[in-house]
């Protein structure tokens, strides 16, 4: 069963002529549900500081990081700092966590960009971590990459268990783990060579989409209808002429295979620090249908685009949209009609 429809920003700056705490507050008046934080090493702010500030500056307003990497903190430390927000927040907390996918975040901080399968076990072992500390009393591990002794994690969450866990992911295994283990899953491309290129951009169409839904139900067995389902929207733009821009669109994704400018550009955001480092099939072609059914993009009016995310809602059971960058502000009436529907 469908989950009723909420929306949250991501954002790395604050909004042109406001500071931080004033642009939280312009998005929590906007009507959206979170902000949320890239996890990179580039032009943006900090986003566990981020976070914190704009909980401070609202009432209501969610925050988490879209995603967290896990391999720029150990998960000891990361949870620390997590159960402080999510205790002076009063619960507003969303986990956030990825496996890493960016590889110019890790060449310019000199980390080991270790092999995807390395990767996701470190991943799958930290999110042991993190839930056994979020759980009652002491929690002791032993692995291959952790080991914790007998430590409690304090502060204790303002909710039993901790807060929801967010695992964005794109890939057969990530999808399963999060299957398993996330309350929301953000539904990703896979960017297996480090960087986003042509078949990054081909992994979000929508047959393609159709067998991530598979895998999450894989790993998810009886709760599955218990999960949110995410996608982050990386461009949303409001048109009358969606099938021009999706034509000029495919053109790019289909005629470059090295995409890291105009709207390649903003598929490496879309990524969100938790894209799935797994391999992805080899197939050819991205067209414009494939545009247009993309749910990592929205294009023509705001009745088409309201019209399109039910469609989308009852083919995949996406309900929690993230939509990227200011321009997002420009939405309040699409979030205004379809919030809590």
């Amino acid at each position: 069963m469908s989950k009723p429809f909420r929306f949250a920003i991501q954002l790395s700056q604050p909004l042109p002529g406001t500071t931080w705490a004033e642009t939280a507050q312009q998005i929590e008046a906007a009507g959206f549900s979170a902000l949320h934080m890239p996890d990179h090493f580039g032009d943006q702010l900090a986003p566990m500081t981020a976070m914190a500030w704009a909980a401070a500056a609202t009432e209501e307003l969610k925050v988490g990081a879209l995603v967290f990497d896990n391999d720029y903190r150990h998960p000891v430390m990361l949870h620390k700092e997590l159960a402080t927000l999510d205790s002076l927040s009063d619960g507003r907390l969303e986990l956030g966590l990825g496996a890493g996918w960016m590889r110019w975040d890790y060449e310019k901080a000199g980390m080991s960009y270790d092999e995807p399968k390395v990767r996701v076990d470190r991943f799958e072992e930290a999110l042991v971590v993190l839930k056994g500390l979020f759980g009652e009393g002491e929690f002791s591990h032993t692995g291959e990459h952790y080991t914790i002794d007998a430590l409690e994690g304090l502060p204790r969450p303002t909710n039993p268990g901790g807060p929801p866990i967010m695992i964005g992911a794109g890939g057969p295994r990530m999808l399963g783990i999060a299957g398993a283990h996330a309350d929301i899953i953000g539904v990703n491309a896979r960017i297996p060579s480090g960087a986003v290129d042509a078949e990054a951009a081909k992994d979000f169409a929508p047959e393609r989409v159709d067998q991530k839904l598979e895998w999450i139900k894989r790993g998810a067995g009886d709760r599955f209808d218990d999960i949110e389902l995410n996608v982050l929207v990386f461009l949303a733009t409001i048109t009358d002429d969606a099938r021009g821009m999706a034509d000029g669109i495919a053109a790019m994704f289909g005629g470059d295979p090295n995409i890291e400018k105009g709207v390649g550009a903003a598929v490496t955001a879309a990524a969100g620090g938790g894209g799935d480092p797994e391999q992805a099939p080899d197939d050819t072609g991205f067209s414009a249908e494939t545009v247009l059914g993309a749910p990592a993009i929205l294009l023509g009016s705001l009745e088409d685009m309201a019209d399109t995310l039910r469609r989308r809602r009852d083919r995949w059971g996406i309900s929690y949209i993230t939509f990227q960058g200011p321009e997002a502000l420009n939405l309040a009436p699409l979030i205004a009609e379809l919030a809590g529907t």
